[in-house]
């Protein structure tokens, strides 16, 4: 290899582009299926296979361009030189500045874009390498920055239209119909149609760049697109409808899921007698789990005593230091006050790791493990603490895997019952309005197919955010040629990058997804595949324009286009939007800072260039 000297920016680089694809699963994907797991229409671990699934289907079958805009789109590689070692570090000091900042907001439930976190990143390094009249300010035929954030507003709006329009449909086609319920049956094929024309068009439209599918003759992408659609609306109408006549309009309890392989003959099966009603799910949002025990005190109510507080993790209260908090001082040295939001949280998620320590398994062992062997007094090198720390390390290793998959999102993403923020999210759901469970039944299956879609659009677009750098980064280290760099991104990154994103989703994504659920607005799955088909359309529109959009920010659009449907500004918690666009906001100065500063002083380290 002719960079020997930079085999460990290779090295950091690759590092932190893993990190930045674990992230962009932790924080964007998560966002994203938060609505399908709200609306109760898949389950968190469902979401996670489906999830995984789709999001490598996307990325690599027409992920590829999008990396190319990020790579190449803001600093022209004419800029470096041909210097190779600096182009090298200037891409590995913006994925650092990018995934540190969004790893910080993850871990605070700080919901930010990854798209923008990035490009704001390279931008920052753009400046400090080679001058800011070398970055890309203007348009540049969609590759510029003045482009790419001018689908900071745009995209949002898209979406919030898209999502308003489709719901609006809903409701006018069957939820203000005499009978919903049967409107909702026979009318299931054409949304299905929708969303499998949709995903169809991302895969053949845009094309993977080795299939040249984007190639083909217009009448070719249209007949394949549409047949494959109206093939799937088929399916549907023999399979699909039948089975739920049976189940939400005929009340027939005993039928089972693969009763639907028998097609048509399910409208033969006979109808039962005394069933008043259809056992299906109940879609209503909940705020507590009901296997957990209810809670003695509540915001506003009584203070607590000393006993309310076994069990309860070392928190900092009144100043007192994490490590000790004890009962004596939560409760005499607050005087008998109220509890405060934070207490309440943390007793909350106590009460569900009390849950999960009665649990059989991995998870559970190590719960129990971490439970029964606290760090205690004095300095970590005390024996009884380096004791109980070997015993906690496996634990940490166990709970790190597995916890994301046991972690109660339905009681944890509205909010404690009894503290503001679920007294804010009640009212917002009492201006919503709720359909009946077998309206919502019917379309918790389209729902199904439109996350999918929606996960594909985002392996579509968002793989770019660590590929493109990290094809920068291999090829300079490859080739020593900082101009090789626009070669196109291998398949295998997009593989490997794909494969990260799924294991963020996996293991850390429930720190946004049980914030980001129904703190917007009420969901349900009539409201969820509208608000999924119209992110998904969105992004597709503007990554077919090789505009990195992000694919967070047009769920979210979606969302309160589809919640300003129920036809009142009060069905929408804006103090939430309001805290999101901050955050979108500060991600631009922040990154773009931190990789501006942390390019400046390594590039200006002594020897760097020897």
């Amino acid at each position: 290899m002719p960079l020997h000297q930079y085999d460990y920016v290779l090295a950091i680089g690759t590092f932190f582009a893993l990190l930045d694809a674990y992230n962009n699963g932790a924080n964007d994907v998560a966002n994203s299926w938060a609505t399908s797991v709200s609306s109760r229409s898949v389950s968190y671990r469902q979401a996670m296979i489906l999830g995984t699934i789709f999001e490598m289907l996307g990325a690599i079958t027409v992920g590829a361009r999008t990396a190319d805009t990020i790579k190449n789109g803001i600093i022209p590689n004419s800029a470096f030189r041909g210097d190779a070692g600096v182009q090298m570090l200037a891409f590995t000091c913006a994925l650092a500045a990018a995934s540190s900042w969004v790893m910080w907001c993850t871990r605070h439930s700080a919901h930010v874009s990854s798209t923008y976190s990035l490009i704001s990143a390279v931008a920052g390094v753009g400046i400090a390498t080679v001058g800011a009249k070398n970055v890309r300010w203007g348009w540049y035929g969609g590759k510029g920055l003045g482009a790419i954030f001018a689908g900071l507003g745009m995209a949002p709006a898209a979406a919030g239209c898209f999502g308003a329009i489709i719901f609006s449909l809903i409701r006018v086609v069957v939820h203000v119909r005499r009978n919903p319920v049967r409107w909702a049956v026979f009318t299931s094929p054409f949304w299905f149609l929708i969303a499998g024309t949709i995903c169809t068009l991302s895969v053949v439209y845009k094309g993977s760049p080795n299939l040249k599918l984007n190639k083909k003759p217009a009448w070719y992408i249209a007949s394949v697109t549409l047949g494959v659609g109206f093939g799937l609306a088929l399916l549907s109408a023999l399979f699909f409808v039948p089975y739920l006549y049976c189940l939400v309009i005929n009340k027939d309890n005993d039928i089972r899921w693969y009763h639907m392989f028998l097609g048509p003959l399910n409208f033969k099966r006979p109808r039962p007698q005394g069933e008043n009603e259809a056992r299906v799910r109940d879609y209503a949002v909940v705020q507590n789990d009901p296997d957990m025990p209810e809670e003695k005190t509540v915001y506003g109510s009584e203070s607590p005593n000393e006993e309310d507080f076994k069990g309860l993790p070392p928190a900092a209260i009144d100043g007192t230091p994490a490590m000790m908090a004890t009962p004596a001082t939560l409760v005499h040295g607050r005087e008998a006050q109220q509890l405060s939001y934070r207490e309440i949280m943390a007793r909350n998620e106590e009460r569900f790791h009390a849950k999960l320590r009665k649990k059989r398994g991995p998870l559970g062992w190590a719960m129990r493990t971490l439970h029964e062997n606290p760090i205690g007094k004095g300095e970590i090198y005390e024996k009884h603490n380096i004791i109980a720390l070997f015993k906690r390390i496996p634990a940490y290793i166990v709970c790190g895997a597995l916890y994301g998959l046991h972690y109660d999102i339905h009681a944890a993403q509205s909010g404690v019952s009894g503290t503001p923020e679920g007294d804010r999210m009640q009212r917002v759901y009492g201006n919503a309005k709720k359909y009946s469970n077998e309206v919502e039944h019917t379309y918790s299956f389209v729902q199904v197919l439109t996350a999918c879609t929606a996960s594909f659009a985002h392996g579509a677009n968002d793989v770019g955010n660590a590929a493109g750098p990290w094809a920068v980064i291999y090829t300079a280290w490859k080739t020593g040629n900082a101009a090789a760099a626009k070669a196109p991104v291998p398949i295998w990154q997009l593989a490997f990058l794909s494969a990260t994103i799924s294991v963020g989703l996996i293991t850390y994504g429930y720190n946004i997804m049980k914030v980001m659920g129904n703190k917007i607005t009420y969901h349900s799955p009539s409201r969820g595949c509208s608000m999924e088909m119209g992110a998904a359309i969105t992004v597709l529109v503007f990554s077919q324009y090789s505009l990195p959009v992000s694919t967070s920010m047009c769920i979210t659009g979606a969302t309160v286009g589809v919640g300003l449907c129920n036809g009142t500004l009060k069905a929408v918690n804006f103090q939430r939007v309001g805290l999101l666009l901050f955050a979108w906001i500060m991600t631009i100065p922040i990154a773009g800072t931190i990789a501006g500063l942390l390019m400046g002083v390594v590039l200006n380290a002594p020897h760097f260039r020897s």
